[in-house]
């Protein structure tokens, strides 16, 4: 083999495990950070198809100390109990990683919970072009109901 045929081959098994590697699940433990994206397994996850809309803090003082983070973040928590499944879709140039996550519905017969869809659903996120057409009907119900940022926003008032 010569040279250049071996970098080519090598070029292509490096492309080949790169992909490889996005395309696995990854299953573990999820911590919400301020802007819901999720940290799993040490992995930076940006939910596949959402816009985190409203970036403004909200505190939740339903806890002590209070969590001041974004809507969509507090509401991802409140979800989250346990471990997510992520399946990756696309990785970005930051090196972040965008996923389907799922949850478990609650008990064995409940489906697993989609968190993007979730957040779309409660209108703390909308739907970005590339997301699946059920996400897009999340977003009109959800719009329709004047659920999240496309309802009125009581805490807003001063």
């Amino acid at each position: 083999m010569t040279r250049s045929v071996r970098w080519a081959v090598v070029a292509l098994g490096i492309a080949f495990w790169q992909g490889a590697a996005v395309a696995a699940d990854i299953v573990s433990y999820a911590i919400v950070q301020d802007d819901a994206t999720l940290r799993v397994r040490g992995k930076t996850i940006r939910l596949y198809g959402v816009y985190v809309a409203d970036t403004r803090p909200f505190c939740d003082r339903t806890f002590a100390p209070s969590r001041c983070k974004t809507r969509a973040a507090v509401a991802l928590e409140s979800k989250i109990q346990g471990f997510v499944r992520c399946a990756p879709q696309v990785q970005y140039q930051d090196r972040s990683i965008g996923a389907y996550c799922s949850v478990d519905g609650g008990s064995t017969t409940a489906p697993a919970i989609d968190l993007g869809g979730y957040l779309i659903r409660e209108g703390w996120a909308v739907a970005l072009p590339e997301a699946p057409f059920a996400y897009h009907t999340y977003q009109e119900i959800a719009k329709v109901n004047r659920r999240g940022v496309w309802g009125f926003q009581a805490d807003s008032i001063r």
